[in-house]
C-alpha cells in the first residue's frame, strides 16, 4: 500500500546545511588516501550521491531545515548537537527537534563525561558512533566501546551505529554486522539501532534482529527505492517493530525525494505507522 499521507513523520536522521561543506565534513577524512577523499569530494561519500542537496544554503539553516519539513509533513526529527546549531535548533524548537551526539570511543571517560554534560544541559535522547570513521577505526566489540556502551544503559538511551560497507573510503571491518552478536550478548540491556544500510549483510541482520530483542535497524543513507529487500520483507512480517525510518537530509537526499520515494513502498497497512512514527516514539521514549 502506498505511504498514509495523515502520520507525522518522526526522522531519525536529518540535520542542517553548511556554508562550508568541506570543513563540515573534514573529520571523516582522517583516514582516506585517495586522491578524490582528500582533494576533490566536499561530501566524503559524494562519489555516491547526485545533486547532494548540502551545500546551498540560502539563509538561516534551521529556518531552512524546517520549512522542508513542513512541506514534507515531517513532525519531528533528530538532529547532532556536536554543533552550535543542532543546540540552537533543540532549544529553540523543542517541540521538532531532538539530541543526539556522535562520540569517539577512544576519548575513553571523557566520551562518557561527554555525554552527562550534554545530557544535563542540551537533553538527549540518543548517542551514535560510526566505528569506520573513528581514527584509528574501532569495531564495535572492542572494548574502547564499552564505558559509552554502560553510560547508555544507564541513562536507558539507545546508541545508533553506522554498520555495514562504509561510503567513505575507509576500511569496513569495524562496521562487520555479525560483531554486534556479541554486543547484543554483552550488553542486553543496551538499545542499538543500526545505521546507514547493514549492507551487504541485511540478511544477517535481520537474523540477528530476530535472535536479539534489543536491535533495531533504521533506514538513514538509503533512497526509498533502494531500501534492501529483506528489510521491507522483514518488516512487514516478524520486524513490524524493528524497523525505523531515518532520513538523510541534507547530506545526501532531499527530504522532498525521500517522502516522494517512501509512497512506492509496499509496506503493510499495520507497518507505516509503526515505521514512520511509533517506533520511535516507542525506543527513544519520545513525550516520556
Amino acid at each position: 500500500m502506498a505511504k498514509p499521507g495523515n502520520i507525522p513523520i518522526i526522522d531519525l536522521m536529518i540535520g542542517f546545511k553548511h556554508l562550508d561543506v568541506r570543513a563540515a565534513y573534514a573529520s571523516l577524512r582522517d583516514n582516506t588516501k585517495d586522491r578524490e577523499s582528500l582533494e576533490e569530494f566536499k561530501f566524503p561519500a559524494e562519489y555516491m550521491f547526485k545533486d547532494v542537496p548540502d551545500g546551498d544554503l540560502a539563509g538561516d539553516p534551521v529556518d531552512e531545515t524546517l520549512r522542508e519539513m513542513d512541506k514534507c509533513g515531517v513532525e519531528q526529527g533528530m538532529v547532532s548537537v556536536n554543533d552550535e546549531t543542532g543546540k540552537r535548533a533543540v532549544k529553540d524548537h523543542p517541540d521538532r527537534f531532538f539530541a543526539t551526539m556522535s562520540l569517539k570511543p577512544h576519548d575513553g571517560m571523557r566520551a562518557v563525561e561527554q555525554i552527562v554534560h550534554v545530557s544535563e544541559t542540551v537533553g538527549l535522547r540518543a548517542v551514535d558512533g560510526m566505528p569506520a570513521g573513528c581514527n584509528p577505526p574501532l569495531p564495535v566489540n572492542d572494548p574502547g566501546w564499552f564505558p559509552i556502551y554502560a553510560k547508555c544503559v544507564e541513562l536507558d538511551i539507545p546508541i545508533f551505529l553506522c554498520m555495514g560497507v562504509p561510503g567513505p573510503r575507509v576500511p569496513m571491518a569495524a562496521q562487520r554486522v555479525e560483531l554486534l552478536d556479541e554486543v547484543c550478548w554483552l550488553f542486553p540491556e543496551l538499545t542499538i539501532v543500526t545505521r546507514h544500510g547493514c549492507e551487504p549483510w541485511t540478511d544477517l541482520a535481520v537474523k540477528l534482529m530476530l535472535k536479539w530483542p534489543n536491535l533495531y535497524y533504521s533506514t538513514s543513507a538509503f533512497a526509498p527505492k533502494y531500501y534492501p529487500r529483506a528489510i521491507i520483507d522483514y518488516a512487514n512480517t516478524r520486524g513490524a517493530d524493528k524497523i525505523l525510518y531515518a532520513g538523510y537530509y541534507p547530506m545526501g537526499l532531499s527530504l522532498e525525494r525521500i517522502v516522494r520515494e517512501l509512497g512506492a513502498l509496499d509496506l503493510r497497512d499495520h507497518v507505516w505507522p509503526k515505521f514512520l512514527r511509533e517506533n520511535a516514539q516507542r525506543v527513544l521514549k519520545l513525550g516520556a
